[in-house]
């Protein structure tokens, strides 16, 4: 059974910092994938930021540049580093596995989920 759980979000100023965390366990050591995604209020989801197996990193148009995802394999956890938060990142974020992701907007269903994600929310 796959447990996931996200952490980190708040609510901060345009501009400011946020570092997510997302632990797992019970995934398949063999995914070829993991990433971020993020679900808006209107129900729009967008793939974030990927890292694949062999260290390719891959972002979202919008956030290249500002985002930074990582990995700590001997901790099983999953990072994003957020600068320069926008209101636009406003939404809820969650973190995911499978062989094949895509950053950019997608049909929800495209992205596994586990956990509850983590809520992010920019203001001026």
């Amino acid at each position: 059974e796959v447990h996931v759980s996200e952490s980190g979000g708040g609510s901060v100023q345009i501009g400011g910092s946020l570092r997510l965390s997302c632990t797992a366990s019970g995934l398949d050591q063999d995914v070829n994938q993991m990433g971020w995604f993020r679900q808006n209020s209107d129900g729009r989801c967008e793939g974030v930021a990927i890292i694949t197996r062999a260290k390719d990193i891959y972002y979202a148009h919008a956030v290249k540049g500002r985002f930074t995802i990582s990995q700590d394999i001997v901790k099983s956890a999953l990072y994003l580093q957020m600068d320069g938060l926008k209101p636009e990142d406003t939404a809820v974020y969650h973190c995911t596995a499978k062989d094949f992701l895509y950053v950019g907007t997608r049909s929800c269903t495209d992205f596994p989920v586990w956990g509850q994600g983590t809520q992010v929310i920019v203001s001026s």
